[in-house]
């Protein structure tokens, strides 16, 4: 017999031929579009069950169960979606898998109803058989996988109520021995366990009651068990026994020591445990007693062998010596360590003077500086008597921070500052501070490593950047505009060599052509820095719902999809105006990005202290080289663009001191403009 483990282990072979055939339900009013998938289903593992009607294919399913149901839309009587929904509400049919058939309408709302009432999925007339065909393996795969998967849950469950009962058996059985165990620990254990009611009579003993007391079990049970304990407090400050509820809860769980009485009267210190339990509702407690009196003789050894500790003290005494004597060497051992302090105090000294840096050693107590390296007074000008009569907020000007949150206390690592030095000259530079104790007073160790040079170079290569950028911002104004200004120009050279008007057409196109390069000029100067915005308190998300319509309207004019998710968010100061614009610049180029049926997502969320909006697209994604380019203006990857919106929403962003975040992949991309609160 196998064991329950074995049992529940053990799982059902799936791989083995079912002899049972699949059923099938066919249900179409047309007997031969019944002959017709007949003939390619027929199979010897399928049993094909046609139904002409609704009511027909309800009446069968009431009766069998089937893998699988082709079911015609459109039927007399009950139509193929009426009899979905009957099926789907019965609890014993709802998981059966429905497929449409169907050659009237393949319009969305159509194939709709059909997924909304439960069928998985919608085939049209005329239909290949091939592909008909292998569908319905599949779907009679996960029947027959289902049906395997429930007889193996079956057989587990079956193995775990098995292991259950062998475990209430191992349990039964372990409770017999408990309760063997317990009577042979009574009967064999030296301490006297005696229970007791709450009136304080004795219900039982164990036998060691009369090695201990001198008490049969007929004697004593029944007796009160304060007549086995002395009355009175004992002048050595052991307990008595006042036996009443307060005193059970006092001594309850700790091991009190009593005075002891035999049956012949004599006594004896023991100690005593008193816990409570309760059978069958009634407050049973349970007593200890364990003899000490060897363990009293012992202390009393104990208290003669404490009088003979005088002796081991003078003992100690002489140790004591030895150790101080040994002392004095230690003594010796740390004047050499002095002298390596000293050696290593030295090489810190040169390294203080050699170093490239400009170093100082100041005091957080005096406010004073106690010394400073040559690069130090080379650098500032200043000598080491004239540093002590200059305030060392006036020494340094901190660029990221003010100088009075500057804690000398605590470490800083490359702080950026500028120092002036004693000709008026201003540097820069990266502080650097530690705390550390000289003479058993806190200094700070101040570093600072003179990066003027390299400030000059950075400032110039960002001239330069600039330059560049202006530049190329004039070769694409230059381009935009000359494109429309050279349409004007030829049409204007031939109206003067031609004594006839201009043709009307001609004369829009040239107006066309210059609004062209007027949108150009104004997209452009949107991007100036000093551009006055009307910011006022007010709700992202209102602005955001007042453009969504917009927005969808444009989505699904291109069978895409826009979803909005709002959350709530306190009011920030905006301009609506250009809010609106940087909005439509993103979502515009997300749907341009996308393919038919992408889904673009706008949402608003607080975190961490900022406002968030953020604009998702389901595109390709944007590679590195173009991320780079982004925001430059006229760079653009549209034929018909002009490289100005991107450039727009930073210059917006940057007039709301927000910051833009772009986060892209294959699967789409996503900016993210946070507000500050």
């Amino acid at each position: 017999m196998k064991s329950s483990t074995q049992l529940k282990n053990c799982t059902v072979n799936t791989d083995k031929p079912s002899v049972k055939k699949v059923n099938i339900l066919m249900v179409d009013d047309h007997p031969e579009n019944l002959l017709a998938l007949e003939a390619v289903l027929t199979s010897p593992n399928y049993n094909l069950v046609s139904a002409t009607s609704g009511k027909q294919a309800l009446k069968y399913m009431l009766k069998q169960d089937f893998a699988v149901i082709l079911l015609d839309v459109q039927m007399p009587g009950l139509n193929g979606f009426e009899t979905a929904k009957l099926i789907k509400m019965r609890e014993k049919t709802k998981n059966i898998p429905i497929i449409f058939i169907t050659a009237i309408s393949q319009d969305v709302e159509h194939v709709q109803q059909g997924y909304s009432v439960g069928a998985i999925d919608y085939i049209f007339k005329p239909y290949e058989p091939e592909l008909l065909k292998q569908k319905i393996e599949q779907f009679v795969k996960i029947h027959q996988n289902h049906e395997e998967q429930m007889i193996q849950n079956e057989a587990e469950k079956t193995a775990e109520i098995q292991e259950i009962n062998e475990k209430l058996d191992l349990t039964t059985l372990d409770l017999r021995k408990s309760e063997a165990l317990a009577k042979v620990i009574g009967d064999t254990i030296l301490d006297t366990i005696v229970t007791f009611d709450t009136n304080g009579n004795i219900v039982s003993v164990n036998k060691a009651i009369t090695n201990m007391f001198g008490y049969s079990f007929e004697e004593i049970v029944k007796h009160p068990i304060e007549s086995l304990f002395l009355k009175g407090l004992e002048d050595s400050g052991t307990y008595t026994w006042p036996f009443h509820n307060s005193f059970t809860e006092q001594v309850g769980g700790r091991v009190v020591e009593v005075i002891a009485i035999r049956k012949d009267s004599s006594q004896f210190p023991a100690d005593i445990q008193i816990g409570e339990t309760t059978v069958d509702g009634q407050e049973i407690y349970v007593c200890t007693i364990r003899d000490i009196t060897e363990r009293k003789q012992m202390e009393e050894v104990k208290k003669q062998k404490y009088i003979n500790l005088e002796s081991i003290v003078q003992e100690r005494t002489m140790e004591l010596l030895l150790a101080n004597e040994k002392l004095k060497n230690e003594v010796v051992e740390r004047k050499k360590i002095a002298a390596h302090l000293l050696a290593s105090q030295e090489r810190f000294r040169k390294m203080f003077e050699s170093s490239p840096s400009l170093i100082a050693i100041y005091s957080l107590e005096d406010k004073t500086f106690i010394d400073v390296n040559e690069r130090w007074v080379d650098y500032t000008g200043y000598s080491y008597e004239e540093l002590n009569t200059i305030n060392l907020r006036l020494l340094y000007c901190i660029e990221e921070m003010n100088i009075d949150c500057l804690d000398l206390r605590t470490s800083n690592r490359n702080q950026k500052i500028s120092y002036k030095t004693k000709n008026g000259q201003v540097r820069s530079g990266l502080l650097s501070t530690e705390l550390i104790t000289l003479h058993s007073k806190p200094c700070a160790l101040i570093v600072v490593t003179d990066i003027t040079d390299r400030v000059l170079l950075e400032n110039e290569m960002a001239r330069l950047d600039r330059l560049n950028l202006i530049g190329e911002m004039a070769a694409g104004i230059a381009h935009e505009i000359r494109n429309p200004m050279t349409t004007v120009h030829g049409f204007l050279q031939v109206a003067k060599s031609s004594r006839e008007h201009l043709k009307i057409e001609i004369v829009d196109l040239m107006l066309d052509e210059l609004n062209r390069a007027n949108s150009i000029i104004t997209e452009f100067l949107n991007l100036a820095k000093n551009k006055v915005s009307d910011k006022r308190s007010q709700s992202l998300n209102k602005i955001i719902k007042s453009l969504f319509p917009l927005i969808q309207a444009e989505a699904l004019r291109s069978s895409k999809e826009a979803v909005l998710d709002t959350r709530d968010c306190p009011d920030i100061y905006l301009d609506e105006k250009e809010i609106r614009q940087i909005i439509l610049n993103i979502a515009l180029n997300g749907l341009d990005a996308m393919t038919s049926g992408g889904v673009l997502v706008i949402r608003t969320y607080t975190e961490n202290k900022e406002v968030v909006l953020e604009i998702q697209d389901e595109g390709e994604g944007i590679s590195p080289e173009i991320i780079e380019k982004i925001g430059t203006p006229f760079f653009t990857t549209k034929e018909d663009g002009t490289g100005l919106g991107l450039a727009i929403c930073y210059s917006v962003a940057e007039r709301h001191q927000a910051e833009i975040d772009i986060t892209t992949g294959k699967t789409g991309t996503i900016f993210s403009i946070r507000f500050n609160l």
